[in-house]
C-alpha cells in the first residue's frame, strides 16, 4: 500500500512580511528564542509595553541589520511571539526594544532609546574573552544569542549521591587554573578545570561547588587597586547579567560561540569521575543595580514586575547591591524555575547553591513570608526532583533564618553558627565545649525535624579569610581593593597565632598548621556535609584579605606551587577524606539521640573529656571528645568500627582517660594533628588501652576495631599512646 505524499506543517508557512523577512504569529511558550522548523520562535513577556521590535544584528555589527516590531495580533495577553524564517543562526545576535511609559513613581522606566537583552538567552556575546575591554560606545553591550542544541551526552546520568555522603570542594572557575603554576593548556576556563579532574579524585572529593557560571561582566567594577592603579574586577561573578547563559569569558572557545558545549563537556567529565556539580546561584539581585544603574533586560522589559519597588518606586535593597529580585511574583517565580530546570535539562547539573537566599522569601514590600511560594515550588519541581538545594540562609538587610529556612523537607543550609562555633573553639575561646558538641553532632538544636544532612557545614569560603589566613591574621587586610579597609567582615574570629602574617619563626609556624589540621579534623568527623575552600588543602593565602570579589591575580588564583610546598597538609586533608568515606558512622543522617538503639551496648554518640565518660561542660574547660558507635552507623543498617575524636583547644598537653571498647577490641591511631596520620585501615594498635597523651593545640581522631588487626608503634608515635 503507498502513502500519499503529506504536505509539509502548516506552521512552517509564513503569513506576514516585515520588510524583507517572512514571519508569522509565534508561540508564547517557551520564553526566549527557540529553533523551529525554518526558522526561530521569539517570545518576550511584558505587561506594561505599549510597543515590542525584535531588533536583528549580524555577529559583532555595530548597527542592528533590521528591527521588526511586533504587529498587535502577535501579543498574547502580556507576551509577544513571533516566528522570523530564513535567520542564519550562526551569524545571528538579536535583542528587543520595548517602548513604553517612562514613569519612575509608579515603577515603569520604559526606554526605547534601548537594545534589551533577552531574559531567557542561552547564550550571550559581548563579553568572549576575560577582560577584553569593549566598545564602550556599542549601543548594544550583551547580545542575545540562539544556541544549537546538539550536545552529545554519552549517556550520562545524574549520580545522586545521596546528600549525606558529600564532600563539597567550593572554587571559582577561573582562579582555579588561571595560576601559571596550574600548567594546563587553557588556564582560567572550562577546559582548564576539566585538566584538574585527576587531581579532585585524588582530593577524594565528590561534588564541585562552582562560584556563579551565569553570564556577568567582570569589567563592571569601577575602582582600582590604590597601590598599583591596576584595574580591579567583578571577579566573583555575583552580579548576573543573564541567567541561562554560561559565562562565554570562561570558555576556551568562548570567541567561538561555543561556551555551552565546553561547561557542558567539563560537568560531563566530572560526573564520569562521580564528581556532583552544584552550581552558586543569584536570583537576589542584578546587575542593573539601583536608579544609577545600566538598563540590560529586566528594567527595561518590565521593571514593575521583576523588581521590590518601594510605593515611590524607588529600589529596596535586600542585597546590598542597589535592587532586589522579586522572586515572588508569579512572573518572577516563573522565571527562577524554568531558569533552573533549563540548569538540570540542559546542562545536567546536580545542585544549587542560593545566595543570600532568605531574599527568597521575601514578600513584594520586603517582609517575610511563613510559606513562600517559590521556596515550595523549587522543593517540589518535578524536574528538580533529585538536585540538592543548598541556602546561604541570610541576607544583606539582617533576615538570619540559619535554622529557620522554609525548608519543605528538601533544603539543606550553609552552617554559619558551625563555622563561628568551631573557628572560636580552636582559637581558645571559652564556654564553648558544650556548643562545639552540639555542632558536630550535626546541629540538632538548628535542625530537628529534618535530618543532619540539612546543615552544609563549612570553615571558610569564597567570602572570607582562607584557612591560612584563618591562623595567620587577627585583622583584615583589604587596603588593595580600594575601599580603604572598610569592605568585608570585621568578625572573622580569627587568631595569628602570635605573630600578624608570614612569619620566620618555626613555632608559629608548626602551630599555624597543627591549628589548620585542628579545624579539618572537626569538620571532616562533624555530622552533616563538609565544605572545603579550594586551596585550603594546600595553605592558600590571600594575605589577610577577607574579600577578594575585586581581585583578578595571584591574590586569589590558586597557586598549584604549593601542592608540592605544602604536601604534608595536602596528604592530611586527603587522608581525612578518606577516613570520612571508609567509615558510614560518621555520615549518619539521623540525628544522633545518646541512646542506644540497636542495642549495640553503648549509645550513638557518647561525650568525653580529660576522663572517659566524664565530659566537661564548665566555661574554662577547652577540651572535648566525641565517641560514634559504629553499629549505629545509617541507623543501624550497615556495620562500622568505633570512631573517637578528641580536640585540645588548651595551651597545655593533657592526658585522656579512653573510653572502653566491646571486648576483642583495641583503638587504633589513624590521626595526630601534632605527629602523624596513617593510611585508612592500616593504623597501628595503641600500646595502651586506656590512655592517649594529648598536645596542646591538638586533635586525634582513634578507629576501634579488633586487636587482630594490630600494626607496631614507630619509636615517635610510641610515647603519644602510653
Amino acid at each position: 500500500m503507498t502513502t500519499p505524499d503529506m504536505r509539509e506543517r502548516i506552521d512552517g508557512f509564513p503569513t506576514h512580511r516585515i520588510g524583507p523577512y517572512r514571519v508569522r504569529a509565534g508561540r508564547p511558550f517557551p520564553y526566549g528564542a527557540t529553533p523551529v522548523p525554518g526558522g526561530v520562535n521569539f517570545s518576550v513577556y511584558s505587561d506594561g509595553a505599549t510597543t515590542m521590535s525584535l531588533v536583528l544584528f549580524e555577529r559583532g555589527a555595530a548597527q542592528p541589520a533590521a528591527e521588526l516590531e511586533f504587529p498587535p495580533e502577535f501579543c498574547i495577553g502580556s507576551v509577544y511571539a513571533m516566528t522570523v524564517f530564513g535567520l542564519d543562526l550562526e551569524n545571528l545576535e538579536y535583542g528587543f526594544r520595548a517602548d513604553g511609559p517612562f514613569d519612575p513613581g509608579r515603577g515603569d522606566r520604559f526606554d526605547a532609546g534601548k537594545v534589551l537583552s533577552d531574559p531567557y538567552a542561552r547564550l550571550i556575546s559581548g563579553r568572549e574573552v576575560w577582560g577584553r575591554e569593549p566598545d564602550w560606545d556599542n549601543v548594544y553591550h550583551y547580545r542575545s544569542q540562539v544556541v544549537h542544541d546538539d550536545f552529545d551526552w554519552g549517556g550520562d546520568q545524574p549520580l545522586r549521591i545521596p546528600t549525606e555522603d558529600l564532600v563539597i570542594y567550593e572554587t571559582h572557575v577561573r582562579g582555579f587554573t588561571r595560576h601559571a603554576s596550574s600548567r594546563v593548556s587553557a588556564p582560567g576556563t572550562y577546559a582548564g578545570l576539566r585538566e584538574k579532574i585527576p587531581y579532585l579524585q585524588e582530593l577524594g572529593v565528590n561534588c564541585i561547588e562552582l562560584l556563579p557560571v551565569f553570564e556577568f561582566d567582570e569589567l563592571d567594577n569601577p575602582r582600582t587597586d590604590p597601590v598599583s592603579g591596576e584595574r580591579l574586577y567583578n571577579y566573583w561573578g555575583y552580579n548576573t547579567v543573564s541567567f541561562f547563559a554560561p559565562k562565554a569569558g570562561y570558555a576556551a572557545t568562548g570567541p567561538f560561540g561555543m561556551q555551552a558545549d565546553e561547561f557542558k563537556t567539563l560537568v560531563k567529565e566530572l560526573h564520569k569521575a562521580g564528581i556532583e556539580v552544584v552550581l552558586d546561584v543569584v536570583f537576589n539581585h542584578t546587575a542593573e543595580g539601583n536608579e544609577q544603574g545600566p538598563t540590560i533586560s529586566f528594567r527595561g522589559l518590565d521593571n514593575a514586575t521583576y523588581y521590590m519597588l518601594t510605593p515611590r518606586g524607588e529600589y529596596y535593597n535586600f542585597s546590598g547591591t542597589g535592587n532586589t529580585v522579586n522572586c515572588n511574583h508569579p512572573v518572577v517565580r516563573d522565571f527562577v524555575l524554568s531558569c533552573l530546570r533549563h540548569w538540570v535539562a540542559e546542562y545536567h547539573i546536580d545542585g544549587f547553591r542560593f545566595d543570600l537566599a532568605a531574599i527568597l522569601d521575601r514578600a513584594p514590600d520586603g517582609t517575610p513570608l511563613p510559606n513562600p511560594p517559590l521556596l515550595e515550588q523549587l522543593a517540589h519541581d518535578p524536574i528538580l526532583r533529585h538536585t540538592k538545594l543548598i541556602a546561604e540562609a541570610w541576607d544583606a538587610a539582617g533576615l538570619y533564618q540559619v535554622g529557620n529556612f522554609p525548608n519543605y523537607g528538601r533544603w539543606s543550609e550553609w552552617n554559619g553558627k558551625y563555622r563561628d562555633t568551631v573557628r572560636r573553639f580552636v582559637k581558645g575561646e571559652p564556654g564553648l565545649v558544650g556548643e562545639l558538641a552540639t555542632r558536630m553532632a550535626g546541629s540538632p538544636d538548628l535542625y530537628q525535624g529534618r535530618t543532619s544532612s540539612a546543615s552544609v557545614n563549612f570553615i571558610t569560603a569564597h567570602d572570607g579569610f582562607t584557612l591560612a589566613d584563618l591562623v595567620s591574621y587577627n585583622d583584615k587586610h583589604n587596603d588593595a581593593n580600594g575601599e580603604n579597609n572598610n569592605d568585608g567582615a570585621n568578625d572573622n574570629n580569627s587568631w595569628n597565632c602570635g605573630e600578624e602574617g608570614p612569619s620566620a619563626s618555626s613555632h608559629v609556624r608548626e602551630l599555624r598548621l597543627r591549628q589548620m589540621k585542628n579545624l579539618l579534623t572537626i569538620l571532616l568527623t562533624s555530622q552533616g556535609i563538609p565544605m572545603i575552600l579550594a586551596g585550603d588543602e594546600v595553605g592558600r593565602t590571600q594575605l589577610g584579605n577577607n574579600n577578594t570579589y575585586c581581585q583578578d591575580n595571584e591574590l586569589s588564583w590558586f597557586d598549584w606551587g604549593l601542592v608540592d610546598v605544602n604536601d604534608e597538609l595536602l596528604g592530611f586533608v586527603r587522608s581525612m577524606i578518606a577516613f570520612r568515606h571508609a567509615h558510614p558512622v560518621l555520615r549518619t543522617s539521623d540525628h544522633p539521640t545518646g541512646t542506644d538503639r540497636v542495642g549495640s551496648g553503648y549509645p550513638d554518640v557518647s561525650w568525653h573529656g580529660v576522663r572517659a565518660w566524664a565530659p566537661d561542660w564548665a566555661d574554662h574547660c577547652r577540651v572535648l571528645a566525641m565517641m560514634r558507635c559504629g553499629r549505629h552507623a545509617k541507623s543501624g543498617s550497615v556495620a562500622d568500627d568505633h570512631v573517637y575524636v578528641a580536640v585540645n583547644a588548651h595551651w597545655e598537653a593533657h592526658d585522656l582517660e579512653l573510653p572502653a571498647l566491646p571486648d576483642g577490641q583495641r583503638w587504633h591511631l589513624f590521626a595526630d594533628t601534632g605527629t602523624t596520620v596513617h593510611p585508612v585501615g592500616a593504623e597501628p594498635q595503641l600500646q595502651h588501652p586506656w590512655r592517649y597523651h594529648l598536645g596542646a593545640h591538638s586533635a586525634v581522631v582513634l578507629v576501634g576495631r579488633a586487636a587482630g588487626q594490630d600494626h607496631h608503634l614507630t619509636q615517635k608515635e610510641n610515647h603519644r599512646g602510653f
